[in-house]
């Protein structure tokens, strides 16, 4: 599978429908692995943070989330496909378990969203298999309560909303023990979900405007917001150097 780097990062050149059917692999395989869905933020956080980059590079998948990705690509003249949302591949991977033939576990998110979330879920899709819940808050002795929980229950898709680089390295702590057969690091993925957030409008996320979207419902997120042009000008630099 071709890779293309953005900033030391190697992205899938996928699509939406190769992405679902990458995972659907993993699913029927044996082993667990991690699926990353990086966003300009993340590529800048990798760039400081080697073990991170490394986590990243050497996950099974890595799905490029965020147009700022795809404008990077286009720049450094390796464009990549299309911008394939980490949630959107969630839902879809929700569609296809929706019979009981995937099974999940939500970690993540504030007190009661994770459990929020399964329940909206469930309504939408009564057949579905979720085996579980947790918080995202919780202590390094606490860590080692869910997963053994995770272990025994053995999902096939581990959702992990505790944000970066923390959730991605959990994921890559454990996947070669195969309790789970993808692990992705969600984000906030497990808010919206439980319907505490709202997804950006259609015709925002077709304009390529769902950053401005939340930033909008979310004022205080401008500071991070700031990643963007810096993303930018690093990406227009190493193309020069």
């Amino acid at each position: 599978m071709e890779r293309i780097s953005v900033l030391g990062v190697n992205f899938d050149n996928v699509n939406m429908q190769e992405a679902v059917d990458r995972c659907m692999e993993f699913i029927n395989g044996e082993k667990g692995n991690l699926i990353v869905t990086p966003n300009p933020e993340i590529v800048m956080k990798a760039k400081e943070d080697e073990d991170f980059k490394k986590v990243i590079n050497e996950a099974e998948l890595v799905i490029p989330d965020g147009i700022g990705i795809i404008k990077a690509g286009n720049i450094l003249g390796t464009p990549l496909k299309e911008r394939v949302a980490g949630y959107d591949l969630i839902c879809n991977l929700l569609e296809k378990g929706k019979d009981g033939s995937i099974s999940f576990y939500f970690w993540g998110s504030k007190p009661g969203f994770a459990e929020e979330a399964k329940e909206k879920v469930e309504e939408k899709y009564p057949n579905i298999k979720i085996l579980g819940t947790h918080t995202g808050y919780f202590s390094a002795e606490e860590e080692k309560t869910i997963v053994d929980e995770i272990r025994e229950l053995k999902p096939d898709v581990l959702l992990v909303g505790v944000g970066f680089p923390k959730q991605e390295k959990i994921i890559n702590k454990y996947k070669k023990e195969g309790f789970f057969k993808i692990g992705i690091g969600c984000g906030g993925s497990i808010d919206v979900l439980a319907g505490e957030v709202k997804r950006a409008p259609n015709i925002f996320i077709k304009m390529h405007l769902e950053w401005f979207y939340r930033l909008l419902k979310q004022p205080s997120r401008w500071r991070r917001m700031l990643v963007l042009p810096k993303f930018i000008k690093e990406v227009k630099k190493s193309k020069n150097s």
